[in-house]
């Protein structure tokens, strides 16, 4: 199969719904390329790539491993499905199955008391929240010492005990690290481990770590463990600022712990969003709970993370902060603000018809509004994306997008057009080779 029609097949995966004749034709198909497609889809239905399970048995491996595309979440495989993957004759399939991010918790949660250690960890990391207690306090007393292990990790933030076993069990575990910053920690093992040196900038952000211990360290030489003490709860504004702590504008940080417990108290959000601390307002912007008066603040904030996250987390993000960061943005993140149900739509056909960005003529397929006269002018855009976007709108004339069929750069891209007519979509698979 030559690559441009690999493409193809690839884009007629991308299609939510497919003619029985077609979904049929690629299930059967003896180009394993070809079932791949189908098998690491994530808009078809969830069926019809089950339905490559009754089919060769090579398929199993692609149907377990199914598709993982970023930020979407993908709809599980009938249950009927699970059953027969997690029988499957190859460890390597049931391996992928319970650790695929689509498997739904009712597949998980049996496995917590399987006789195979595999399914017992996988049930243990994956679903935990949703075991029973007497099917965790079994899971901390396992016989498999991973199974045991993956239990106390869960536990460790309220028992001292366990993470001082954890401690030990994870010596030169890269673990270690969450035991660190997350397990409870008694003030004699604070104090080893922070003699120990090893994981210390995450020693300090543990919240259970002795804030004397942890200011003894508001001078280290380490830039990161100075800004990890500078950002922990209970300083004033004008301890933290004795500190010398930097926060670059490319800098990633996560959500302070304990700004992210306390998200439902709008009394602490307003004080990390009016603090100078970049971390503390950075974490107020990822609550979804941060208060409106607090939203329209960070706003206009002087950092970019904090708008870049408050745009990405929060419902209420004004619109026109989403479209100026999609505009002016130079993180990769920023493209897909334009996906956010807040982003402004209408109007952008007329706004941007002439705009010299090929980044804001994209935005014109967005507006509900847009002619079919636009979208086909933009099919004819100098820059290949914004004629490739053109190419999968379905308000595209038929014509023009029969004719794009044959464009190398975006014919891929016509050929996942919802509008593209049956006859169409046949004469591609007899090109790419597939039985009628």
């Amino acid at each position: 199969m030559a690559l441009d029609d690999q493409w193809i097949v690839d884009r007629l995966s991308y299609r939510k719904t497919l003619p029985t004749e077609v979904a049929e034709a690629m299930v059967a198909h003896p180009n394993r390329r070809v079932r791949i497609a189908l098998a690491q889809s994530w808009t078809v239905d969830p069926e019809l790539r089950a339905s490559l399970l009754h089919g060769r048995a090579s398929d199993a491996l692609a149907v377990a491993m199914g598709p993982h595309p970023y930020g979407i979440q993908v709809a599980p495989l009938p249950d009927w499905a699970y059953e027969r993957l997690l029988n499957h004759e190859r460890d390597v399939v049931w391996y992928e199955t319970v650790n695929a991010p689509s498997v739904p918790a009712h597949v998980l949660v049996p496995l917590a008391v399987h006789k195979d250690a595999l399914f017992r960890l996988a049930a243990c990391r994956r679903v935990w929240q949703e075991l029973t207690d007497d099917v965790r306090t079994s899971l901390l007393e396992d016989g498999d010492p991973a199974v045991r292990t993956a239990a106390s990790l869960h536990v460790m933030h309220e028992d001292e005990e366990r993470t001082a076993e954890l401690v030990e069990t994870l010596a030169g575990d890269w673990r270690l690290g969450d035991v660190a910053e997350w397990g409870r920690l008694g003030r004699p093992l604070a104090e080893r481990l922070a003699a120990g040196g090893t994981w210390l900038e995450r020693l300090v952000r543990n919240p259970t770590f002795p804030p004397d211990l942890a200011m003894g360290f508001a001078g280290h030489e380490d830039p990161a463990v100075r800004l990890a003490v500078s950002a922990r709860s209970g300083l004033s504004e004008e301890e933290r600022a004795a500190i010398d702590w930097q926060v670059g504008p490319e800098d990633r940080l996560g959500p302070l712990r304990w700004v992210w417990d306390a998200r439902g108290e709008p009394a602490l959000l307003r004080r990390c969003a009016t603090s100078a601390h970049t971390w503390l307002r950075r974490s107020a912007a990822m609550c979804p709970e941060l208060p409106d008066d607090c939203v329209d603040l960070l706003a206009g904030d002087a950092d970019f993370g904090v708008r870049l996250l408050l745009a990405e987390n929060h419902p209420k993000a004004p619109s026109g902060l989403l479209l100026d960061l999609y505009l002016h943005g130079m993180h990769r993140a920023v493209a897909m603000l334009a996906s956010k149900p807040q982003f402004p739509v209408d109007g952008l056909a007329e706004r941007f018809a002439d705009a010299a960005d090929p980044k804001a003529r994209l935005l014109i397929v967005r507006d509900p509004g847009a002619t079919p006269e636009i979208i086909e002018r933009l099919s004819r855009d100098p820059e290949a994306r914004v004629r490739e976007t053109a190419a999968c709108d379905p308000r595209l004339p038929i014509r023009r997008l029969v004719e794009l069929l044959d464009d190398p750069y975006v014919g891929a891209a016509a050929a996942s057009n919802a509008a593209l007519p049956v006859t169409e979509m046949t004469a591609l698979l007899d090109r790419a080779g597939i039985p009628g």
